[in-house]
């Protein structure tokens, strides 16, 4: 699987384009739909994942699944998902937001966390739905899986649980 990052918007958001052969998922389209559709090209769009629903992840997820005629995946669906050639758990991961959810790709050892975790640090709990006492069941959920797993976050670079368990104060 192939994992394309386009930032996008004021606040830029990491949307993500997964990609096998010519097949893809679009994980939150968060604004700028024709720079996201640029990056998709010809590839089929086979569905589009929700971390959660702030404005910054979401921008221009209307246009894209009316565009594409996709099913929108999120904290409502089955928690276990096999996509064609994608296949995913859907961790619920609330604290940042109510509806905060954690796609986990074990086969591909990454999780896309959204606004939950960041590099060194994680998301506000101050902001309507957010939650500090989730937030912390959250994170202790977080450090069962391996440590070897990289996390793509809603905003700013990568990183992996072993380097969060070593230098994020909050794990």
């Amino acid at each position: 699987m192939k994992i394309k990052k386009v930032i996008v918007g004021m606040l830029e958001e990491n949307c993500y384009i997964l990609i096998n052969k010519d097949e893809c998922l679009i994980i939150d389209p968060g604004d700028e739909a024709e720079k996201i559709k640029s990056e998709v090209g010809n590839k089929k769009v086979l569905a589009i994942l929700i971390t959660h629903y702030h404005f910054d992840h979401i921008g221009a997820l209307d246009e894209i699944a009316s565009y594409y005629k996709a099913p929108v995946i999120d904290y409502k669906s089955e928690k276990i998902q096999n996509i064609n050639s994608f296949s995913f758990e859907i961790i619920d991961t609330k604290g940042h937001k109510e509806d905060a959810v954690t796609f986990y790709f074990k086969g591909e050892n990454v999780m896309f966390v959204g606004d939950f975790i960041f590099k060194e640090c994680i998301g506000r709990c101050d902001l309507p739905g957010g939650n500090l006492e989730e937030m912390k069941e959250s994170l202790l959920k977080i450090k069962e899986y391996d440590e070897n797993i990289i996390l793509y976050p809603g905003h700013g670079d990568s990183t992996s649980i072993k380097h969060e368990l070593k230098h994020n104060f909050y794990l």
